[in-house]
């Protein structure tokens, strides 16, 4: 948002509304109005708080603090007010310590002293309480619907490979074969309990407490429930004092956004490995070049989703750090939260952002990602050939181990072994036992739900589809 900037303030000036004359007798120092003023980032909430004294000022008509022709004067102010934000011409002068005080002060130059009455039985306390309440969870909003819209790329672009298998791995050692949907569909997976946490989220965000005054409540009887339906909340905070000081919400996001750039930074990993191996493209359009090297193309994109989750968690530790020595109820370290929200927002919009073009323009190779399956992947198949011929299963895990290291021992792979070779092993492998070296059929037993198999993988999808048309 764009705005003008006024004229410096004379050293040592105060802001207008708190000016010398009230309590303070002279100015203060110019470092510390820098220091403590918070403008150049809250401005970001001018539509909430000018949502919210609206709001006020019909409250405060409702029991008498206004009539309705002042309450009309002050609405038609503040529309201008909000005019000026939205065409990027509101300016911005000396004085105007944060948004509330911006927005009072460029209320009391467009319809005059009647802009004074506004404050009646607010606190900045419960005003800078609201607007971070309604600002949070619009954003939390915007970003459910941008997580749909990368869970439904990224279950489509599971579905279109449905049919291309790649190696499984545990401990970064091969495991066994998988289909490449299954694996993109475990990170959807993760994303879908994200957007669900983030859901359950929005409701204890999205409470009133307009109303609570500076802590001890609001000394004219305004109905906060009334308050409450004019701004889309879903009720009213409990407590006044709880009320100016929770940033509870603030720091459920901060950690709710770790958790999900884990989630991608996992994701982001995977690619990285599978990229390096020349099993997945990177599109042009989401990596870097060389300045010295002319044949690299470097995953930048998913090494800075990578790097981006560690920012994350040190901004939800930090300001959880800043809250727990606090006393009740408002103080002014909790200017502190919104940095920390505000970036959270923007990085995790950006992310998913990127993340989505990753997934709707990579390029699965699937020959080199056949080429990273090796037989030996099949040896649980082999221990599961001998189980569905009544075997224990700890026994044939050991005969199946026996298989792998005569093997390793010849020097060659296990599904060269012949039948003879095998038998001397266990006598009751039989000539169907050479049907096990199949990576499809392999693929195709794992059947239960949640399993590799096509039908099961195409049932993830089909729900992933549909839990994020929903958000």
């Amino acid at each position: 948002m764009a705005e003008k900037s006024g004229e410096e303030a004379p050293a040592g000036a105060r802001g207008g509304l708190f000016g010398a004359g009230g309590r303070f007798k002279g100015g203060t120092d110019p470092i510390m109005e820098k220091f403590n003023e918070s403008i150049g980032f809250d401005k970001r909430m001018w539509k909430q708080d000018i949502r919210g004294s609206i709001a006020y000022a019909k409250a405060t008509t409702k029991v008498g603090i206004l009539t309705e022709d002042e309450c009309y004067t002050i609405v038609s102010g503040l529309e201008k007010v909000y005019a000026e934000w939205e065409a990027g011409t509101f300016e911005i002068k000396a004085g105007d310590e944060d948004i509330h005080t911006a927005n009072e002060r460029r209320l009391t130059e467009i319809i005059g002293s009647l802009g004074g009455k506004l404050h009646t039985g607010r606190s900045r306390n419960d005003q800078v309480a609201t607007d971070t309440r309604l600002w949070t969870v619009e954003a939390e909003k915007d970003i459910l619907k941008d997580l749909g819209t990368l869970l439904e790329a990224g279950a489509e672009f599971a579905k279109m490979n449905i049919d291309v298998l790649m190696a499984g791995y545990t401990h970064l050692q091969p495991a066994q074969p998988i289909r490449f949907g299954h694996w993109l569909m475990s990170h959807m997976a993760a994303l879908m309990r994200d957007a669900e946490r983030l859901q359950q989220l929005i409701p204890r965000a999205n409470q009133c407490p307009l109303g609570s005054g500076a802590l001890a409540g609001n000394a004219f009887g305004v109905d906060r429930e009334f308050l409450a339906r004019e701004l889309g909340f879903d009720g009213v905070t409990s407590n006044s004092l709880d009320s100016v000081c929770d940033r509870d919400f603030v720091v459920e996001f901060l950690l709710w956004h770790s958790m999900l750039l884990m989630h991608l930074s996992q994701f982001a990993e995977d690619l990285i490995i599978n990229n390096m191996l020349k099993c997945v493209e990177m599109d042009d359009a989401y990596a870097t070049g060389s300045s010295l090297m002319p044949q690299k193309k470097n995953p930048d994109a998913l090494e800075l989703l990578r790097g981006k989750a560690g920012v994350a968690l040190g901004r939800s530790v930090g300001l959880m750090a800043t809250l727990k020595g606090l006393p009740r109820a408002y103080n002014k370290d909790l200017q502190e939260d919104k940095v920390p929200l505000f970036d959270a927002v923007d990085t995790v919009k950006d992310c998913l952002a990127i993340a989505t073009g990753v997934i709707c323009t990579m390029k699965p190779n699937p020959k080199m990602l056949m080429k990273a399956l090796c037989p030996e992947m099949l040896a649980t198949d082999l221990a599961d050939y001998l189980v569905r011929k009544g075997v224990p299963f700890r026994e044939t895990h050991h005969i199946s181990g026996a298989c792998v290291r005569l093997a390793e021992e010849s020097g060659v792979s296990i599904d060269t072994l012949t039948l003879e070779q095998l038998q001397n092993i266990d006598s009751r492998f039989e000539e169907d036992v050479m049907k096990v070296w199949n990576y499809e059929e392999s693929v195709e037993r794992k059947s239960s739900i949640g399993g590799t198999a096509k039908a099961r993988v195409l049932e993830q999808v089909e729900k992933c589809i549909a839990f994020s048309k929903a958000l």
